[in-house]
């Protein structure tokens, strides 16, 4: 939470100043009577109190800042930081926030054996004024944050139905800006606070959990240096705080499952109309909550108007009047909010150490078909002119709870299918029979895994989720925020050991020319769609012959060509795994006697270009110039790789002798010699150090590739070796007076 303008300062305790002194200085100070409010509550509050004073204390200086912080939400944020809270600093100041606190931890601090009874409605009132004094004055959430065993205590409260909602609120705030992540396991009875939650609860919850299972972002994971990740692992040798939270919840009995029961119920499954209006009256009352209702009223009163201009809606509401009913938008918008946070925990659990368990848990309780069958009625449903959004935001911005709920389902495909054999159960029964018959078709074995797939947990239904993502994918305008996403979750699809069948699977629906249309014809601009374009289309027509031949039938002009390359050209960072794919394809197709082969080769422009030397040459020279050690992180270490993947074809070919010496050769010309060779030194030794450390990232590379790591490493030796009479060593193709290869790493 954004705090205000107000400053932290010392507390003064309102019970050691007179009451005389207290009233000269309200006025004049503007304290509308807060102190003196604030000494009564001392007074009625004391040990041996039965409290019943104090929630018409409460009562009385709740409004004076939940005026405030109503301001603080709804004004304009630059505005909002500038103002001041005069209210909530005064409440602060004379220590109000230190007494609520004392006021509900009472009764567990009590050793008597009649325990202190605090009301459900003055805990109530004690948490929405604390949590309005963190909106508005700045440091108040963070002092609350450093006393552990309130925020500990904050959680057994959450058993009790009447608070549960304030007390998710305050929680979650807190724990947004705590230094050090909370610890799961120190919650008491973590496990039956859990199951006591129904599943609206345990949405809400989810949310306090998301902050609890992430790991600590230390800036964008992409732009972060390699170096520096390096470095924080070697501190952190056990398993960090948020791991350790993940094994927590995977450990609470049916946790997942109903989480996977949350994701896939249907709108119509939701509670009844009474309820549902009961809890959305408590969100009005919680100030956090009152902009999406807000939302939700602009909504149902357009419906209402709608519904009685027209003979019938979508809802089935037709021919009863929707001012009497719950409008639809309601209710699934209250469903789109509960399924992000759910989708989210999912999301990073699938990411997690217990990858493999997680997997095998959501594909037993059938997350997968449950999306599916959600797909079109609520993920990716139409929207009307009047969808959906937070006041001050646009349909299209970023915070809309649809535009996030697609991203958040597209990043849990991504997640699910990366890298796993479960990503078959995407498909349907239909569309697995259709794989097989591919393999059939091209006389290839079956893939182990797509036999292997349980009929029962796959997608029903006329289509799979992978088809219906490449339906509406197809459909996405130019400029959408979605094409990354979803080209990002197809990608995962493909990764991993190279399936011909699934790549078939795909071209046959039209994928490859749909991803040149979007980076030819289109002359997509953007960074970020264009990465995930081209990497896509390299795990699409990796060591494929036929999506050559399709490329090759698409791009069928001089100039649609040039415009290809160009976009390759303009930056390599986005492109290279593409330059990869093509480089590793042209060398596997060469080495073919096979007559449609044969063809392909000589007549695929994108072919016959790569088999030209001089551009293998120059995509390498520029690969190695474009990246150095300091700045290598997760986004562009892929360069690294392809290089690397240049050189070890050109080593099988016993080339890499004449591939050295023309890059001497290229740094003379540029009249700077030394520079890449000595770069390409530095970069090399990083590699050492980085991937022979790590299993995950070696057989990414070797499945990616199908070289094997053996073969990676022993290359990277040789032209490490620091005999300068070896013909494949680096040292030898630079001058001593240009040799710097001896520095050390160190994080800058």
């Amino acid at each position: 939470m954004n705090n205000g303008g107000w400053k932290e300062t010392k507390q003064v305790n309102p019970s050691k100043i007179t009451e005389a002194l207290l009233k000269e200085r309200d006025k004049q100070a503007k304290w509308n009577g807060i102190p003196l409010l604030l000494q009564k509550l001392y007074e009625h509050s004391h040990p041996n109190s039965d409290f019943s004073q104090c929630q018409s204390i409460l009562k009385e200086i709740s409004p004076l800042l939940s005026m405030e912080a109503m301001a603080f939400v709804t004004e304009d944020r630059k505005a909002a930081q500038e103002s001041t809270f005069p209210n909530t600093y005064t409440f602060d100041l004379f220590g109000g926030v230190d007494l609520l606190v004392e006021i509900l931890m009472r009764p567990t601090l009590i050793t008597q054996k009649k325990k202190q009874k605090i009301s459900d409605d003055l805990i109530k009132d004690c948490l929405s004024v604390l949590y309005n004094t963190c909106i508005c004055t700045e440091g108040v959430t963070r002092r609350l944050a450093e006393r552990n065993d309130f925020v500990l205590f904050l959680f057994t409260l959450m058993t009790n139905k009447k608070t549960f909602l304030q007390t998710a609120t305050l929680i979650e705030d807190i724990l947004g800006v705590k230094k050090e992540m909370i610890q799961l396991d120190d919650i008491p009875n973590l496990a039956s606070l859990v199951s006591s939650f129904d599943q609206q609860q345990l949405a809400t919850f989810c949310r306090i959990l998301a902050v609890t299972i992430s790991e600590v972002d230390l800036g964008s994971d992409d732009k972060h240096t390699l170096l520096a990740k390096n470095a924080q692992q070697k501190k952190n040798l056990g398993p960090s705080r948020a791991e350790i939270n993940q094994a927590t919840l995977l450990n609470i009995p049916g946790f997942i499952e109903r989480l996977c029961k949350l994701a896939t119920r249907k709108v119509s499954e939701t509670t009844g109309t009474s309820s549902f209006l009961q809890e959305l009256e408590e969100w009005y009352t919680w100030l956090d909550n009152a902009l999406v209702l807000d939302a939700l009223m602009r909504v149902a009163n357009e419906e209402a108007e709608q519904s009685s201009t027209e003979s019938s809606d979508e809802s089935g509401l037709a021919n009863t009047s929707t001012r009497t009913q719950l409008p639809q938008s309601m209710k699934i918008m209250h469903e789109i909010m509960y399924k992000l946070e759910v989708l989210y925990v999912l999301c990073v659990l699938l990411m997690g150490r217990q990858r493999n368990q997680v997997h095998k848990m959501i594909a037993e309780f059938k997350l997968i078909p449950g999306l599916n069958n959600l797909f079109d009625k609520l993920i990716w449903r139409k929207h009307s002119a009047s969808a959906l959004v937070l006041h001050g935001h646009n349909q299209n911005c970023d915070c809309s709870p649809d535009i996030t709920l697609k991203i958040q389902f597209l990043r849990l495909l991504q997640s699910f299918s990366d890298h796993h054999e479960n990503k078959y159960l995407l498909l349907n029964s239909q569309e697995l029979n259709e794989l097989s018959a591919i393999s059939h078709k091209a006389n290839i074995p079956e893939v182990d895994a797509v036999v292997n797939t349980d009929r029962s947990l796959v997608c029903d239904g006329k289509r799979g989720l992978l088809t219906r993502l490449l339906q509406v994918m197809k459909k996405e305008p130019a400029e959408s925020s979605f094409r990354f996403w979803q080209a990002r979750a197809v990608e995962s699809f493909l990764r991993g050991t190279t399936s011909y069948a699934d790549q078939m699977f795909l071209l046959k629906r039209g994928l490859l020319e749909h991803i040149l249309y979007c980076i030819v014809d289109s002359e997509c601009k953007s960074r970020d769609v264009l990465q995930s374009y081209f990497d896509l289309l390299g795990e699409l027509m990796k060591f494929n012959i036929d999506a050559f031949k399709r490329f090759n039938k698409y791009i069928n002009t001089d100039e649609k060509f040039q415009v290809f390359l160009n976009q390759i050209n303009s930056s390599l960072v986005d492109s290279n795994m593409l330059v990869r794919c093509i480089t590793l394809s042209l060398d596997r197709f060469e080495n073919q006697s096979d007559a449609k082969v044969a063809e392909v080769l000589s007549e695929c422009r994108l072919l016959s270009y790569m088999s030209q030397m001089s551009m293998r040459m120059s995509f390498l020279f520029r690969l190695i110039n474009i990246i150095h050690v300091q700045t290598l992180t997760q986004e562009n270490v892929s360069c690294l790789n392809t290089s690397l993947v240049i050189l070890m074809l050109a080593r099988r070919k016993e080339k890499l002798p004449f591939y050295l010496r023309t890059l001497q050769q290229m740094e003379y010309t540029e009249k700077y010699p030394g520079f890449i060779l000595n770069n390409f030194h530095s970069l090399l030794r990083f590699w050492q150090q980085h991937y022979l450390n790590k299993d995950k990232d070696s057989t990414c590379l070797e499945n990616s590739s199908c070289i094997s790591f053996t073969y990676w490493k022993e290359t990277v030796s040789i032209l490490l070796s620091p005999d300068r009479t070896s013909p494949c060593a680096i040292v030898s193709y630079i001058d001593e007076a240009y040799m710097d290869i001896d520095r050390d790493f160190s994080e800058e």
